[in-house]
């Protein structure tokens, strides 16, 4: 009855009620989250500098490494700032085109954590399988028609999700979240919904599914060309490979695990599904410049140069 009434008034301004039913201790999360987010502008500005600064860092897989930071240093401007202004002051409304806008940026640009991934392992696979072409298929132009179809795909695949969500009527403006994720958002609808969750599972597929799928595939291609050759295994080969997989290990897991928070029966409250969902955005981003600058010799080596220390070799 109370959905047929505002049928035909859309609210076109929600409530963030993430971590509500914490209370007093709700104001509390905002010491770790603040943490958080500083660590990771401050570590992937960092790397970014780093690998910016130094000509002999300027190859492929480190301007690669360079687009990843660049990817971890955007994310969490898209919602860490008024997330924390929600847990600090207590401020949690947000309009219809300001909650677009944000689900926009948190799923656009969250899409390249697993493109840039694959980028990474597209460049391992043509420097260890392929290596006397490796400098022709990753030059410039070359390496474009490798980057041109994911950026399109995720464009595209994004903006029909958004503007899908934009179209809804809804009924309900109290959002269980801390920021505009896409089902949060068209749960609230007063409609069906079967297409949005269609297009929601579509672009979890078509975008970091299809992405790991061929990480994988080219990983396992790449330890077999590693061990199938006579002699001593190129252990620098494995370590980047190693990097690389822990890293998307990382992302993957937080992925599924905030996933399936939302899509399958469990039971999680509310505040945990908030929480992994936080977790799958913000804690990738501080964690992959720090494996990336403890396990890539070169950059550790002027990291460390740059705070006043010296690497033996």
């Amino acid at each position: 009855m109370e959905k047929a009434l505002v049928r035909n008034a859309s609210y076109t301004h929600f409530i963030l009620d993430g971590f509500t039913d914490l209370g007093e201790l709700r104001p509390l999360l905002f010491i770790p989250y603040f943490f958080m987010f500083i660590l990771s502008i401050a570590a992937n500005s960092f790397l970014l500098y780093i690998i910016i600064s130094t000509r002999a860092l300027h190859s492929p897989m480190c301007i690669l490494i360079a687009i990843m930071a660049c990817v971890d240093l955007c994310l969490p401007l898209f919602f860490a700032p008024n997330m924390l202004v929600s847990l600090a002051f207590n401020i949690r409304e947000i309009s219809l085109g300001g909650c677009l806008v944000q689900m926009f940026g948190i799923h656009f640009v969250g899409a390249f954590m697993s493109t840039v991934l694959l980028w990474m392992a597209l460049d391992r696979y043509f420097a260890i399988c392929t290596p006397l072409f490796y400098h022709k298929r990753m030059a410039f132009r070359s390496f474009l028609s490798f980057v041109i179809p994911p950026v399109i795909r995720n464009v595209l695949v994004n903006t029909l999700m958004v503007g899908l969500a934009g179209k809804r009527t809804f009924c309900l403006n109290t959002m269980n979240h801390c920021f505009c994720e896409h089902m949060a958002l068209v749960q609230l609808s007063c409609d069906d919904v079967s297409i949005n969750n269609l297009v929601g599972l579509l672009n979890i597929f078509i975008v970091p599914v299809a992405d790991f799928v061929l990480i994988s595939a080219s990983y396992v291609v790449i330890f077999f060309s590693i061990f199938s050759k006579s002699g001593k295994p190129n252990m620098k080969a494995i370590n980047t490979a190693m990097t690389h997989i822990i890293v998307m290990t990382v992302h993957l897991s937080f992925a599924l695990i905030a996933f399936l928070s939302y899509r399958v029966r469990n039971d999680f409250s509310q505040s945990s599904r908030v929480f992994l969902s936080s977790m799958y955005l913000l804690f990738p981003n501080c964690f992959n410049p720090i494996i990336y600058g403890i396990r890539t010799k070169e950059i550790r080596k002027q990291a460390l140069k740059c705070v006043g220390f010296t690497l033996s070799e």
